[in-house]
């Protein structure tokens, strides 16, 4: 009970000083002007020299611990608090010297045992102090400030634009930007503050100078000409005080210019202190300690030195060059025994990586096709996937997973294969040393070939051989190399099961970046109204009928809208689409801003609204597969015309009977877009050119 008793009150006292800081801070500093004005008597001025070397002793030592120069970042004021401090004392033990001849035991002690009652040693020792700190320490630690300061500012501009860059790119936060931003600001800040604070050191020297001088000539003056004393004892009196208050002063002074060298020449920030950072690197290298042992044995055996300090420090030195050597030659050999180990483990793991690991998209190729996909043998079908995804961006508002490319001995040379999460998709088998030719219905004349179909759109083609390339162009021919050919098929796989590309962890990583801008519409939504999951649902509904998310706002703001009225997935999927009227009657008009339609005749869709069927999965259409048979037919004669005509096969009908319709002539007519009237903009020029009747 006793040490939590003990630990409370320590903790209180703590968190009392913690928050009166700024009182005592406020309080220091008038005290410091009330010393440079009311004279103190000498226990007091005991008290503040001590202080004085205590403060700069633990700034010198806080310095040495720190792992950057921002860990300090308030050193530039600390300082000039401390100059001023020490000034203050020089005044109020100048004050005391002069008038009582005699400023304390601190001061004559300095003054009696440091120097050991000679003034002329102690006056010596306080020049070489002053010089010390003055030419050596505080003019390098100005110069390097000064240069810190401009490398920094002129720096500023290249680190914000890596910053950015990196922000782009992803690798980064936006928090962690704000933070990058901010620390560069602040070393800004410190080493230009920290260039004007080394005048503050500067200054102190030549002020100690100067007022050690005023003392000796005042003390001099006072005791022969006001107290009858001889010029030799006024001197000893005088000038030993005088001396006793320089050490005083200086020595603290000489801690605080150490630490500020200290600060501005710490060059690279990291986990460890100056210490344990100096004595790595010292360490680092055992052959450098051998030769310097190895010479210091030398020196040991030169007649007329002394041997023992040389061979002592050579022992010393060969010593810890041994361990050090032992213990670099034990962590090379742990190193060589785990990496023998991660050798082993390595091809076990990664062989059971790849046996579980299914990858959303993947493209096998035989081995003579290997020299199309490889870069080294001068394929580019690398690159070509790369421009695929980036297309998919731009056309569905989607970011396409990674597709993996894989050579497999089992397949056939010259065939390819697309899988979608493991399951193979297509294949297709392509000449690599032929190109293929496509009819565009415009021939002029036929072209000798090896006849086949295109694997994209199933068209007719021919491979022929790089000959024939330019007589083929001649006559109106399609001609496109293997690598394109490849890429296409790709490309309408991608485009066709896009959908099931999109999986929660896309659609969570796309409303994250959505709520960067738009933070209101996100928040509104999630968690409270929709989850992650049904979000997914109602994109891939969009997906799975071709319709593009990039007005990701349009439909999180709508799903907003209607998600506290219904769960349903389906219906929030209509509310989307009428919401991307514009979008979606631009997507599917001719080129003469024109939407060519075929419409259900009244009284049959009627008939198919009172066959709808609700359930938890959705609303279909429960009709005889005799009745289902023959409206897809009507259907499939209906948009007959607007294929023979070159427009999009699109069916316009009631928004209940949209969804249901679609689901129903999905397998036989895929092609087939079907529309609602609430989907057609009324700025869309709509023209009805058949009717299902």
């Amino acid at each position: 009970m006793a040490s939590i008793s003990t630990r409370t009150s320590n903790n209180f006292l703590i968190r009392q000083l913690n928050d009166n800081s700024d009182v005592l801070f406020a309080l220091a500093l008038v005290g410091i002007i009330i010393m440079l004005i009311i004279p103190m008597p000498t226990w007091i001025l005991d008290f503040l020299l001590a202080a004085n070397i205590t403060f700069s002793m633990v700034v010198i030592l806080v310095t040495i611990y720190n792992t950057e120069p921002l860990d300090l970042s308030v050193f530039p004021s600390l300082l000039l608090f401390a100059t001023l401090f020490r000034l203050a004392l020089s005044v109020s033990s100048t004050r005391l010297i002069l008038g009582q001849a005699y400023a304390g035991k601190v001061i004559e002690s300095f003054g009696n045992f440091v120097v050991g009652g000679n003034y002329v040693v102690g006056l010596i020792i306080f020049l070489i102090l002053v010089v010390i700190q003055f030419i050596v320490i505080t003019k390098g630690a100005e110069r390097v400030a000064e240069v810190a300061a401009r490398f920094t500012l002129d720096a500023m501009p290249g680190k914000q634009m890596s910053i950015d860059a990196d922000l782009n790119a992803g690798i980064i936060t936006e928090e962690e930007a704000q933070n990058e931003r901010l620390k560069i600001r602040q070393e800004a800040d410190f080493y230009g503050a920290m260039d004007g604070a080394t005048k503050f050191v500067k200054g102190d020297a030549i002020a100690s100078i100067i007022i050690v001088i005023i003392d000796i000539i005042g003390g001099l003056i006072i005791g022969a000409l006001q107290h009858g004393m001889p010029l030799a004892e006024a001197g000893r009196v005088y000038v030993l005080l005088t001396v006793g208050d320089g050490l005083v002063s200086q020595i603290p002074a000489l801690m605080l210019s150490t630490a500020t060298g200290l600060v501005v020449t710490r060059a690279a920030s990291s986990d460890m202190n100056m210490g344990e950072e100096m004595t790595r690197q010292l360490t680092a290298q055992p052959k450098a300690l051998f030769v310097s042992a190895a010479v210091l044995l030398l020196l040991a055996l030169v007649p007329g030195l002394p041997a023992g300090p040389f061979l002592g420090l050579a022992l010393f030195i060969g010593l810890i060059a041994y361990l050090l050597n032992k213990q670099s030659e034990l962590v090379v050999e742990e190193e060589l025994v785990e990496e023998d180990l991660q050798q082993i483990r390595a091809p076990l793991a990664e062989e059971l990586n790849d046996l579980v690991k299914v990858d959303p998209l993947e493209v096998e190729v035989g081995y003579n096709l290997i020299s199309l996909v490889l870069p080294e043998q001068g394929g580019d079908f690398l690159d070509r996937v790369a421009m695929v995804r980036r297309q998919m961006a731009l056309e569905m508002g989607m970011v396409i997973p990674p597709v993996r490319i894989l050579d497999n001995l089992q397949l056939e040379a010259n065939t390819y294969r697309i899988k979608l999460h493991g399951v193979e998709i297509s294949r297709y088998r392509i000449l690599p040393d032929h190109y293929l030719a496509l009819a565009s219905g415009l021939e002029t004349s036929k072209i000798d070939g090896i006849e086949t179909q295109e694997p994209a759109f199933g068209t007719p083609a021919i491979w022929i051989s790089e000959m024939q390339k330019d007589e083929a162009e001649m006559a109106n021919y399609t001609v496109v190399d293997p690598p394109s050919v490849m890429a296409t098929h790709l490309t309408e796989i991608i485009r066709e099961h896009a959908y099931e590309l999109l999986g929660r962890q896309e659609v969570k990583n796309t409303i994250n970046k959505i709520k960067e801008d738009y933070p209101a519409v996100v928040e509104e939504l999630l968690p409270d109204l929709m989850t992650i999951g049904e979000i997914q649902k109602v994109l891939q509904n969009l997906l799975w009928e071709g319709i593009p998310i990039k007005n990701m706002v349009t439909i999180l703001e709508t799903l907003a809208d209607y998600a506290n009225k219904t769960k349903d997935t389906q219906l929030l999927t209509e509310y989307v689409r009428q919401s991307l009227s514009r979008q979606i009657c631009s997507l599917f008009q001719d080129s003469d801003a024109v939407l060519y339609v075929v419409t259900i005749d009244p009284q049959l869709e009627d008939q198919l609204l009172q066959a709808l069927k609700q359930t938890d999965q959705g609303a279909y259409l429960s009709l005889q597969p005799d009745q289902a048979q023959d409206l897809i037919q009507k259907i499939a004669v209906a948009v007959r015309g607007l294929l023979e005509q070159g427009h999009n096969p699109i069916i316009v009908t009631a928004p209940l009977l949209r969804r249901p319709l679609k689901e129903l002539t999905y397998r036989s007519i895929k092609e087939l877009v079907v529309l609602s009237y609430n989907e057609l903009d009324p700025q869309c020029k709509v023209e009805v050119t058949g009717m299902v009747n």
